[in-house]
């Protein structure tokens, strides 16, 4: 009988104590529900103001602008103009490089490929193979990596010559990549004076960047090889521009007549955002950065300072 009473109370007393926890676990949950509720709140709050903000400066900029700004985490985006065609200056060479690397899983080419670089090559603008001696010779890896880093416009004509603009265009349509293409060489101002020109979208450059940062480019290692260059980038002078020093950044600028753009991905402690914009405008070039610079160092204050 005694054994009975002991063995009741015991249970009693499991029951109790597993009661209790259960009751101490639950109202932390509750409380830790209620924390991500309000957390969320005060995110999307800022987000809004956020927008509100974009909104403002893209519709007082002089001249045209195509802007996409996408939190990453929850798929929140602002759009303004953002299928708007714009000379795609050297933001073309993101896809490009895209290309490559298609090619090369395809078995057209291989990344230690030797090039020859041929006088009738080089070309004008940015870049450090304009000023080397013909003959000089780099693989398709070096060539890609001065392509997008230094932007070099020799670099990106070498590539154009080996994977072919055909190919590149039919690549471009089969990614998604529907307005945009490849009309003429970088520097060919012959075929951009009658009036062919290279176009791509704000939208269009965003899908890729998207692809490259989500892993689902080719592979998560093409796509982790795409955002290694691209964050090795050496034109620093619009999206990164006002950010500190540590807050990484893979990018791309273009930079030809009347046109100035800059798309990446901003990397931070509380949350990734992509930010593509382009601009056309007779205004200075200076004013045109300034602008890009703006709309990034203010997307990233929000990230940093409203807790999003």
């Amino acid at each position: 009988m005694i054994k009975k009473v002991v063995v009741i109370f015991l249970a009693i007393g499991v029951l109790t104590g597993t009661g209790y926890f259960s009751y101490h676990a639950f109202a932390n949950f509750q409380e830790s529900q209620k924390k991500q509720q309000l957390a969320l709140q005060k995110k999307k709050a800022a987000w809004l103001a956020l927008k509100r903000y974009l909104g403002r400066e893209a519709a007082h900029f002089k001249g045209s602008t195509g802007i996409i700004v996408k939190d990453l985490d929850t798929g929140w985006e602002f759009a303004y103009r953002s299928e708007r065609l714009f000379p795609s200056a050297s933001l073309v060479k993101i896809p490009i490089m895209a290309a490559v690397f298609q090619a090369e899983k395809e078995g057209k080419l291989a990344l230690d490929r030797i090039i020859t670089m041929k006088g009738s090559d080089q070309v004008m603008g940015s870049g450090i193979l304009k000023a080397m001696p013909a003959g000089s010779q780099f693989t398709v890896e070096r060539l890609l990596e001065l392509m997008v880093t230094r932007s070099d416009n020799t670099a990106a004509n070498m590539l154009i010559n080996l994977v072919g603009r055909n190919y590149l265009n039919a690549y471009f349509k089969r990614i998604g990549l529907r307005n945009t293409n490849l009309s003429r060489k970088m520097m060919d101002f012959k075929h951009r004076k009658d009036g062919i020109e290279n176009y791509t979208t704000p939208k269009d450059v965003s899908v890729l960047l998207e692809k490259m940062y989500k892993g689902a480019f080719i592979s998560a290692r093409v796509s982790e090889k795409c955002l290694a260059l691209l964050k090795l980038q050496k034109v620093n002078d619009r999206i990164p521009r006002n950010l500190p020093d540590d807050v990484v950044v893979a990018h791309k600028t273009g930079l030809e007549r009347s046109v100035c753009h800059d798309a990446g991905i901003v990397f931070t402690e509380k949350g990734d955002f992509l930010i593509c914009v382009l601009t056309k405008s007779k205004s200075s070039y200076k004013s045109c950065k300034e602008f890009i610079a703006r709309i990034a160092a203010y997307t990233y204050h929000n990230y940093k300072m409203k807790g999003s």
